[in-house]
Order: C-alpha cells, then structure tokens, then sequence
C-alpha cells in the first residue's frame, strides 16, 4: 500500500464524507441567491432548466473530482502534477495553483462574510439586532472599513480549531452535526414562514410558472450558474475532500446524495425567506443585502422574530462554516504535502494569510470586487481545467477504473464521454459566460 495513503487522515464512513461535502456545497449561493433567481426569471419555469443542468454538470462534475481527488491521494497542485506526467509534462506544476488560488482567495473573502454571521448571530442572541430601528446602519456598521475586525478573527478562529483537529475529528466530526442541524432548523423557520399570513404571494413568486422565460437566454445563463457554483466545482475542494475519501467508498452514490441535499438546501432557503418577505410586504432582493438587512427587518415584524431570528442565523452560520472549513482545507492540505509541514502549523499559515489579507478587503465594496474577481476568473477556470486534466489528459481507462473504484452500480463508457464533451463544454461556456455577464453564480 501506498505509505501517503496509510498516512492520510481519512474519512471514516460513507456519511461521514457525504456530509462534509453537503457542507461545503451548502452556502451562501443556495440562501441569498437562489431564492431570488426563482422568482427573478419565470418562478416554476426558472426551475426546468436548472434541474437539467443540475443533471448534466452538477453530478458528473461531483464525481469527476471527487475521483480526481481520491485516485490521485492528494489535493489540486498534486492531483494536476501526476495527471499531466502521464503525459511526459511537468505543466500541472504551474497549472495545479489556479484552483488553490481561487480556493484561498475565496475562502479570505468568505472568513469576512462568515464574521458578519457570527456578529448577526450574537446580535439575535442579545436582541441588539431586532432593537436597532435602522437595519440598513446597522449592517453598515459592520460591513465597513474594520467594522467587523472582531468577527473576523473569531470566524479564522473557529475555523482554525475544527480544522486542526483533523479530518475525520474535525471536519467530519463538525459537518455530521451542522449539516443535519441546518436542515432542521429551515424545515422549522420553513413551517413557521407558511403559517405567516400573506405568505401565497411569496410561492405564487417562486411556483407560478412563466413559461415565456424560458424563451429568455438570461434563463438559462442563470439557471447554468445557480447549478454550477453552489456545488462547490472548483477543481479543489471537492478534490481535496475525495483524497481522503475511502477506495471501498462509492462514488457515483455519495455524488447523488452530495447534488440532491445541495439542491433541497436551496429549495428550503427559497422556502424560508420568499413567503416571510412577501408576508410582509418587503421587496425580495438578492445578496448580503438579503440575508443582513431584509431578513432582520422580517423578523422584527414576525410574532416571535426574536426566537427564529436565532434560528435563522445559527442555521446560516452552520452553512457558512462548512463553507469555510471546505475552502481552506485546499492550501492547508498543499502545505502538508508539498512541505510537509504538521497541519497545525499549515492552518496556522494559510488561515494568518486569510486574515491579513482580509484586513483590507473588510469594506463591502472592497469585498465584492473581490469576489467578483475570483469568483468570475479563477473559480471556473479551477473546474474546467480539473475536467480537461480528468477526462482528457487522463486515459479513458484510468477514468473509468477510478470512477466505478468502490461503485455498487458502475458507470459505463457513456459517462466517460458526457465528462469528456458535454461537461467540459458547459463548463468553458459558464467560464465564458460568467466574463460576459459579470458574473453568472
């Protein structure tokens, strides 16, 4: 046996590894987003070509780097290294630090996002967040130039703890009991948002199809980007995540689940927030602005906002970390492997960068230029480039052999080739598309 396997820390079972895959796919795109986009083009109409694209790229995307990952027993700059020398090259060298670098870059800008969370969250806690008459100042408070400092540092906190603490103690440990949590929690704000009266206004702006979007490219642009991002492809952490996936594991399995509770988590946030905000006849927006100024000023207004304002946001904040755990675990695990450093010493280095450098980009502007930036440039460059190394510098052969490694079902030659020509092509065009329209996730 390979002695980096035997020294690899490993996920120790089936959910285990599912979990914190949900946890990392589970984010920010499915709750302030989502949401928004349902209604936004066509409501029911919005959710047909979503489903197709969640189909064609969402799962086969899933189970390319996972396998990726796992075959290979390393993260993205060794996983693209090996793939390339497979080929008398050397070029995943250099290649291999685009998805790292849009992990990390990522991953800075979401400690912030995760610091306002946890701000909003004791905010509930104590009843500041409800008592304050201007939501708008109240997150402007936090979101500008070092308003948030103390957040910050408690989310590279939190997060250094759980990851130092390993994988299968620590991340896999955390996501079995955050990600059933916050399925609870919503199905529970999700009831309590139905029993609202006027809610039918916010799922007659969710169902009620209009069909004539469908005629609309925009539809399908989004409908693309809303599978595409929240799956967390990004040629790095669902590699990283599958190195230390078990070979007796199965992956097409784990990547179904993996697609249908990412999917369900953005169905039951559009559930939540949508007949709260129409209920009380609040414009349904999208982004930081929903999560951080709509949502408190529903709260305020709902009987017992105080107690689902708590549920709300620890909810959110479980997501969120998962998210962050997930994004930071790409460099952590390169240090470990390239320089072999203890991983206590890897998340020390790797989450001090996420830090510093998050020190001046704590203003909401700065952030979203920052974001935009990574998440339209690097991001889904990191996914194509893992497709084309997986399925076109790799053999047909090697493909196959890692992707029914451990598989009750195996796949056959045909998933081989939608990898290889319909989900790198979706992917290069969401790459291209993302350029065009600013943006697409």
């Amino acid at each position: 046996m390979d002695k980096n396997f035997e020294k690899r820390d490993l996920f120790t079972s089936k959910w285990g590894f599912i979990l914190a895959c949900i946890g990392s796919a589970v984010g920010m795109g499915n709750i302030w987003l989502f949401p928004f986009r349902v209604g936004q083009f066509g409501g029911f109409a919005f959710l047909i070509p979503y489903f197709i694209f969640i189909a064609l790229i969402g799962y086969t995307g899933v189970v390319e780097e996972m396998v990726f990952g796992r075959s290979m027993r390393t993260g993205s700059l060794g996983a693209f290294t090996k793939a390339t020398q497979t080929r008398g090259s050397n070029a995943g060298k250099v290649i291999g630090w685009i998805p790292i670098i849009g992990s990390l870059g990522i991953a800075i800008g979401y400690s912030i996002v995760v610091g306002w969370i946890i701000r909003f969250t004791v905010g509930s806690f104590t009843g500041s967040m409800l008592s304050t008459a201007d939501s708008g100042a109240y997150f402007s408070s936090i979101a500008g130039s070092f308003g948030s400092m103390f957040w910050h540092i408690s989310a590279i906190v939190i997060t250094a703890v759980i990851m130092i603490a390993g994988v299968s103690s620590g991340i896999e440990k955390v996501n079995r009991f955050m990600m059933p949590a916050f399925f609870l929690l919503f199905i529970i704000l999700a009831v309590r948002s139905f029993m609202l009266p006027g809610s039918s206004a916010g799922y007659e702006f969710m169902f009620r199809p209009d069909f004539s979007k469908l005629l609309d490219i925009k539809t399908w642009v989004f409908a693309l980007g809303q599978a595409f991002f929240p799956l967390s492809l990004a040629g790095s952490g669902t590699i990283v995540y599958g190195s230390y996936l078990s070979d007796k594991s199965d992956p097409p399995s784990n990547a179904k689940y993996i697609a249908i509770f990412d999917t369900l988590a953005a169905m039951l946030a559009a559930l939540v927030i949508l007949p709260a905000v129409f209920s009380f006849s609040i414009e349904p927006t999208a982004g930081p602005p929903l999560m951080f100024i709509t949502m408190p000023e529903v709260f305020k207004q709902m009987p017992g906002g105080f107690i689902f304002a708590i549920l709300f946001f620890v909810a959110v904040l479980f997501a969120g970390i998962s998210s962050l755990i997930n994004l930071y675990e790409t460099p952590v695990e390169l240090l470990q492997q390239k320089f072999k450093l203890k991983r206590s010493t890897s998340v020390f280095i790797i989450l001090a960068i996420g830090f510093l450098v998050g020190i001046f980009i704590q203003d909401a502007a700065k952030l979203g230029l920052w974001m935009d930036v990574i998440s339209i440039y690097v991001i889904p460059l990191g996914a194509l480039l893992a497709g084309v190394m997986f399925f076109w510098v790799l053999s047909k052969d090697f493909a196959l052999q890692a992707v029914n490694k451990g598989a009750l079902k195996p796949l056959g030659e045909q998933y081989y080739i939608h990898g290889k020509y319909v989900y790198c092509g979706l992917t290069l065009l969401v790459y291209i598309l993302g350029i065009f329209y600013g943006g697409i996730g």
